[in-house]
């Protein structure tokens, strides 16, 4: 599948901004740079973008109040924070109000290309997904109308369906297709990317995953083991606080030390 899209890059730094640019472009990739958070967000009133980079501390209104408005006003949109002064309260904060990444300056050039063009993929992914679910139940109804009134002998497809859609561990039930996830029966949302998170805990469960595998197959690029430990801290925070009734003494998602992190079911 090629990767396309409209990038929108926010930084106060004109040098960095022409860089970030000129690297996507060379990667194929239209973009638009803005060097205010206020410019980048006049600039989604009247342009679609598929991603948006921003940098967290920047003058006049910062990346997370940017955030905070585009998650709210455009809540499916990528938006991935970077800045050179790692904090992980910052960080986790940022997750929690929508970011889908967070990078660390310098950005290396490979690692920026890597991560836009795995969300991109996913993001292209996913809508084709829609488009697929809206196909099959359009021809579910046209058949529906056509059947009306017959008994035909044909198996039922609903457990099918059921078990394509549903990825059930316990008293957790994963909904694949709402991408929402359900704790004794009680509906709990999560962010993207956290939800990507746990859900290949889950598939792994109940063994361990180690670091670079969850960032690998939650968000589809390598890295390496320190920051592989700073992503999954920040997600595992993030879903605690959704999943667990006290976050401090987790009973589902449990840290293995220096190894991972793995999903228990059994409660």
């Amino acid at each position: 599948m090629k990767i396309t899209g409209h990038i929108l890059i926010i930084d106060d730094e004109p040098a960095l901004r022409k860089t970030m640019a000129r690297i996507l472009q060379n990667a194929g990739l239209e973009v638009t740079t803005a060097e205010s958070a206020e410019q980048g967000l006049d600039y989604l009133k009247s342009t679609e973008f598929d991603m948006i980079l921003t940098d967290l501390r920047m003058p006049g209104m910062q990346g997370l109040e940017a955030l905070k408005h585009i998650h709210a006003n455009y809540p499916t949109l990528p938006v991935i924070l970077f800045t050179a002064q790692p904090d992980v309260n910052s960080a986790v904060d940022a997750l929690r109000h929508g970011a889908t990444d967070y990078m660390l300056k310098p950005i290396k050039p490979e690692v920026m290309i890597e991560r836009t063009r795995a969300i991109l993929l996913e993001r292209q992914r996913e809508k084709r997904k829609r488009e697929i679910l809206l196909e099959i139940e359009s021809l579910r109804n046209e058949l529906k109308g056509l059947e009306e009134g017959k008994q035909p002998d044909i198996p039922s497809t609903s457990a099918s369906t059921e078990k394509e859609r549903y990825l059930k561990r316990g008293v957790i039930v994963i909904d694949l297709y709402a991408r929402r996830v359900m704790i004794n029966d009680e509906p709990h949302n999560t962010p993207p990317t956290s939800f990507d998170y746990l859900l290949v805990l889950a598939r792994h469960a109940p063994n361990v995953v180690d670091f670079q595998t969850l960032v690998a197959e939650a968000q589809g690029y390598q890295t390496d083991l320190r920051e592989a430990q700073e992503l999954t801290k920040w997600h595992i925070h993030q879903l605690r606080q959704i999943m667990e009734k006290d976050a401090r003494n987790p009973v589902y998602l449990l840290n293995v030390r220096g190894t991972g992190y793995r999903l228990v079911t059994d409660y």
